[in-house]
């Protein structure tokens, strides 16, 4: 009989004692394989097997050493059950409390860990499953904030039609996709921060390095901003703006504390800014406010950042950066190389930049060329909204392309973006998340022991 090796927490009064026990196949745990991926179902396999014993994390491996070339990671989100969406939107709705949904969250996070570690990822998160989506869970964790659905802010739209008629383009769903707006002072509730919890959560139930994704100080400010929501509370941007940082830099140095390894700020409306014209602006990540010229909204993005990381060192930061992740229509998606971007991206005092490269919407991997080690990438080498699995050989020849001008200590593999980045409109499902994810590892192995 297959057995899987588990960490267990003894829950017996009195105990604290960690210790290893073998549960059998007919329990759930079993070995991965590539076509079906790994089964898990939660805690209660343990307590099934034990008693009074609960799962601390999945399958036992040695964490990764800080010079494994080519770590593999995820960009962040993981695809949510339909139980945990619905769970999700009775908490919302004051139908359960906080604690019982964080105890049906548990399981679906354990999952998402899980899949990550069987799949070979050196660097995991929690999914983001206990999010509505990469920002707008903010609404949350702080105070003077509302989550307001597309659909709701359509009163406060200067030209309503025009709006509409983008969202029907752009393939977006406006009840579905939500925006945290302030309509107040912006203040943290207590000491619990934006995603502590989630973290002691991850931290506890892996040996991998972990990462935290945090929405990026200017994607926070732009998308919360609203002209006729915002304004009585914060005049201009610049004042949101003071306010973000100060929150995100607590946050960063809390995270550091407890160890976190990586910290990703996502600033996906920086291709809108580039990319996307006088229309398009009003939607790309909820960035519904009226922007400036973009030189100047790249400078205000790029000051933003380096407010937050000054002075903050012992923790990796990336940034990242897609086109559009909320349709696997790529025909609504933006489109064009970084080369705009990275003239301000190198300006940005953070260690690596998370980009999508895998779809042809983002242009030639030449354009890094010219920048060569100023920084770290996170390459984009799977497309999260194909159902299509990416072939590990097609990566190493797409990675051996960059290492043409590019060193491989420098070089990180993962996704384009997330699976699940809205809560309601996830872009594929785990299994073949899983598999995409296997993909990217066997590649990276191949390049080892080619280094």
């Amino acid at each position: 009989m297959i057995t899987g090796l588990l960490f267990v927490r003894s829950r017996m009064p009195g105990s604290h004692q960690e210790m290893k026990m073998r549960i059998p196949a007919k329990f759930g745990i079993r070995h991965p394989h590539p076509r079906n991926g790994p089964l898990f179902f939660g805690r209660q396999i343990v307590q099934m097997a034990a008693g009074k014993l609960e799962l601390v994390c999945g399958i036992f491996q040695a964490p990764m050493s800080k010079t494994k070339l080519f770590p593999v990671t995820v960009v962040g989100s993981w695809p949510r059950p339909a139980w945990l969406v619905q769970a999700l939107r009775k908490r919302q709705n004051g139908e359960i409390t906080q604690a019982e949904f964080n105890q049906i969250a548990d399981d679906a996070v354990l999952a998402s860990i899980k899949y990550q570690e069987d799949a070979g990822v050196d660097i995991v998160t929690d999914g983001e499953v206990r999010r509505d989506n990469f920002y707008s869970f903010v609404t949350e964790k702080l105070s003077g904030i509302k989550l307001m659905k597309l659909s709701e802010l359509m009163d406060y739209v200067k030209d309503r039609a025009g709006f509409e008629e983008i969202l029907r383009a752009s393939d977006v769903p406006s009840f579905a996709i939500k925006s945290p707006i302030a309509i107040d002072k912006v203040t943290e509730r207590g000491d619990a921060g934006i995603s502590l919890d989630e973290f002691d959560f991850l931290k506890s139930h892996t040996t991998r390095q972990t990462k935290i994704p945090l929405p990026g100080p200017y994607l926070l400010t732009r998308s919360a901003w609203f002209e006729g929501l915002s304004d009585k509370a914060y005049p201009t941007r610049e004042d949101l703006a003071k306010d973000v940082v100060q929150i995100l830099r607590k946050e960063v140095l809390a995270l550091k504390k407890r160890g976190c390894d990586f910290i990703q700020f996502d600033e996906p409306s920086l291709t809108q800014v580039v990319y996307g014209d006088e229309a398009e602006q009003t939607f790309m990540c909820a960035a519904l406010g009226t922007r400036r010229d973009p030189s100047e909204e790249l400078d205000f993005a790029v000051r933003l950042m380096n407010e937050t990381v000054a002075g903050i060192d012992g923790v990796r930061f990336g940034v990242h950066i897609c086109r559009g992740n909320w349709s696997r229509k790529e025909d609504v998606l933006l489109k064009g190389n970084y080369g705009p971007l990275l003239p301000s991206l190198m300006r940005m005092n953070i260690h690596q930049l998370v980009l999508e490269m895998a779809t042809p919407r983002a242009g030639e991997i030449e354009v890094f060329k010219e920048f060569k080690n100023q920084k770290e990438l996170g390459l984009g080498v799977a497309n999260p909204r194909t159902d299509n699995i990416e072939d590990p050989q097609a990566i190493v020849q797409r990675v051996r392309r960059l290492l043409e001008f590019y060193d491989a200590d420098k070089i990180f593999l993962n996704p384009d973006c997330g699976f699940g980045t809205f809560a309601e409109r996830c872009v594929n499902t785990p299994e073949i998340a899983y598999k995409k994810l296997w993909s990217i590892s066997r590649a990276a192995e191949i390049l080892r022991k080619e280094s």
